[in-house]
């Protein structure tokens, strides 16, 4: 069986942060009955897996990417928004009549738009901010003309999403979630903290939504004693506060040699359009606790008082981190998190298992 693997992020080296998921992903999937070609910009590929992107496709896709990627160009203003809009899909459209597949696997639901006059069977993965775009107008039509007359499986990466994608889409794909895998490194971190000034971490895109309520809020709670450090591109222009700790952009191994077995733990107060963000799955599998605030891609990960806190106030921040100051709570929440991250979740070969047999699926339908 040929899957062809749809992405518009994919990191460019080992230690590039940006699309990682995406080439773990591609590690695990091709074998059994299964080979695997990707779509998606220029970087080290896995064994056994090939590019099916043309090279006018891989240099459009690296420049798409350089500038942020196709979420931060449509935050951009309507000119960007709309030139880069038409760009993906014209090449989208041309790739999906170029190349035969068995299965096309892509991810983020607007990058299906193109399939519309085409008959190949799909896996659409719906990650966060594409499920977000469905209150657009016009959106939810234009998908589910897509998905008509083939045999399609949409995978949100988490649960709380299946509702809303049934009701919009039941007529005409089947639902399921399919939730990413971690690599099996993260599950051996030790932590080794030193207790009384570990840092607590903050690892997401700069944006207003992503930071969401950390400056507002943690004023006042972070200190010398209990350090806040923020990992992450710069990708709006906002002011820093003195007291957070900023390092710039990071990557996994980073985050897993250095950042994570020193940290406190991990904390969010974004209110962005999330999904199921990857570095709370790897933070919980290192064994990390979570602060974070209460929105359902949140609510999925953070069982209250038993591996983190959810937040939804300054007070109930400082209660969280107070908390979490106590040694052996913290360990506890810790451990909590990462038996629930190994049961929930699991590693990427858990993960690709879970595609193959959609694939299977959608492809013997």
């Amino acid at each position: 069986m040929r899957v062809l693997v749809v992405s518009t992020s994919y990191p460019r080296s080992a230690d590039d942060w940006r699309g990682r998921f995406i080439a773990d992903m591609a590690a695990a999937l091709p074998g059994e009955d299964v080979s695997v070609g990707l779509w998606a910009p220029p970087g080290p590929l896995p064994d056994g897996v090939s590019s099916v992107a043309s090279r006018e496709e891989q240099a459009w896709l690296d420049r798409l990417a350089e500038s942020g990627g196709i979420a931060s160009r449509l935050r951009a203003g309507p000119l960007p928004a709309l030139s880069s809009a038409v760009g993906l899909l014209r090449r989208l459209c041309r790739f999906y009549r170029r190349e035969p597949a068995d299965v096309m696997h892509v991810n983020w639901l607007q990058n299906a738009l193109p399939l519309i006059g085409t008959r190949h069977p799909a896996v659409i993965g719906v990650l966060g901010s594409d499920y977000g775009m469905l209150r657009l107008p016009g959106m939810a039509a234009l998908a589910k003309s897509a998905l008509a007359g083939r045999r399609a499986l949409l995978a949100p990466n988490a649960p709380w999403m299946v509702p809303r994608l049934e009701a919009l889409f039941g007529g005409v794909a089947d639902v399921r979630p399919l939730p990413f895998g971690v690599a099996r490194e993260w599950y051996a971190v030790e932590r080794r903290p030193a207790w009384g000034s570990a840092p607590w971490l903050a690892v997401t895109r700069v944006t207003q939504a992503k930071i969401g309520e950390l400056f507002r809020w943690g004023e006042g709670l972070f200190d010398a004693r209990r350090p806040l450090v923020l990992l992450g591109p710069m990708q709006e222009d906002l002011s820093l506060p003195a007291w957070v700790d900023y390092r710039g952009a990071t990557h996994p191994e980073a985050l897993r040699k250095d950042w994570f077995p020193q940290a406190a733990g991990l904390i969010t107060l974004s209110r962005h359009d999330e999904g199921r963000p990857q570095v709370m799955i790897e933070a919980m599998a290192s064994g990390l606790p979570l602060i974070a605030t209460d929105l359902p891609a949140h609510r999925d990960l953070v069982a209250n008082g038993e591996n983190g806190w959810l937040t939804e106030s300054r007070d109930a921040l400082s209660a969280a981190l107070d908390d979490l100051s106590d040694v052996e709570r913290n360990r506890r929440a810790g451990e909590a998190a990462r038996d629930k991250a190994r049961r929930e979740i699991g590693d990427w070969q858990d993960a690709a298992a879970r595609y193959r047999a959609a694939y299977r699926e959608v492809y013997a339908s």
